[in-house]
């Protein structure tokens, strides 16, 4: 549970500068709003004083054409008991031009309860030090510039949002309502998250280590024909027994050369994009229906369950029965 001041509430700082995503600011912005209005219906304080920040108190425009109004400036916000970053399109630009963020980030790590950072607002904080041997996230665009520009970073591309103590970290846009869903959940507890989440038509409440892009997408980042006539294939045939040759020749290539085009058109070998692609698919059986467990690793290509289950833990930490029930009760505590 929170720290609670002024009267009970929670500080929640929300960041922005010129160029921030608008809908990263806004749909967080939403979240606490929304558990605010659902505590005042259950009879209850509201559990969140929200301010919008930045640099300069006054209009801040963002990457469209909303402009938001910074209630208060940084040096007077004082010490908030969440500070939330918001991300940008252009962050090397972003960085060059908000130094006094990073300080400002940097001074308050050591205060705050929470420090969390959406998108590309991440790189505010690598900035600062503050990622030094930590797991954190990005928007996946980003993620290799994240690495690169701080080695010290363990960079996971493929999570929706990450805790690393106080330190959390979200991909891109939408993913910041999950974290804040998450931030609530931990504040007030499962049942005022989802009726929040039933409120912003968010069915599912996403856990933080889902995939947070489909193979489907990573499919059309090759701008190979041949490759994408065998992606396409393969999404289509994942039950059918799969041999690297016969994938080289759908593509007219030698094995070898396959090997290599692939990875470098998709950044992922062969093999991985299979596995990828029962993955995408498995996850959606088991979020939509109710086909036997067993059924479910056969439409995937897998001779048995354990393969399923192998699968699942690898990528997700937890067993396909356990990645349904997680999502059924959504379903059915969002229907109530």
């Amino acid at each position: 549970m929170p720290t609670h001041h002024n009267g009970g509430r929670h500080r929640v700082a929300i960041v922005i500068y010129p160029g921030f995503k608008a809908l990263e600011a806004v749909g967080t912005l939403s979240v606490f709003d929304y558990a605010n209005r659902r505590l005042w219906q259950r009879g209850q304080a509201a559990g969140y004083e929200l301010t919008l920040a930045s640099v300069h108190a006054g209009g801040v425009p963002s990457e469209t054409l909303l402009q938001l109004q910074a209630t208060s400036s940084l040096e007077a916000l004082g010490v908030p008991q969440t500070a939330i970053i918001v991300g940008c399109k252009d962050i090397e630009l972003a960085l060059q031009h908000n130094p006094e963020l990073v300080r400002w980030v940097a001074a308050m790590a050591p205060q705050v309860e929470r420090l969390v950072a959406l998108c590309t607002g991440s790189f505010f904080l690598a900035e600062a030090g503050l990622l030094k041997g930590c797991a954190a996230t990005t928007h996946w665009s980003t993620a290799s510039l994240l690495a690169q520009r701080y080695p010290e970073v363990s960079v996971q591309s493929d999570a929706i949002y990450l805790r690393s103590g106080q330190v959390w970290t979200s991909a891109g846009v939408t993913a910041g309502i999950d974290l804040a869903l998450a931030l609530v959940e931990e504040d007030h507890g499962r049942e005022l998250a989802l009726d929040i989440a039933r409120d912003l038509v968010v069915y599912l409440k996403r856990p933080g280590g889902q995939s947070q892009f489909s193979v489907h997408l990573a499919s059309q980042r090759s701008n190979h024909p041949s490759l994408r006539e065998v992606q396409d294939w393969l999404l289509d045939h994942l039950d059918a027994p799969v041999s690297m040759a016969d994938l080289a020749s759908r593509a007219a290539m030698s094995e070898r050369n396959f090997r290599r085009v692939f990875q470098r058109e998709t950044g992922t070998s062969p093999l991985q994009f299979v596995e990828n692609a029962r993955l995408e698919v498995a996850r959606r059986l088991l979020e939509e229906g109710n086909l036997p467990l067993k059924s479910v690793a056969g439409r995937v290509g897998f001779g048995s369950e354990q393969s399923l289950r192998k699968l699942f833990v690898k990528h997700l930490g937890v067993a396909p029965h356990e990645y349904r029930e997680r999502f059924a009760s959504a379903r059915r505590d969002a229907r109530h």
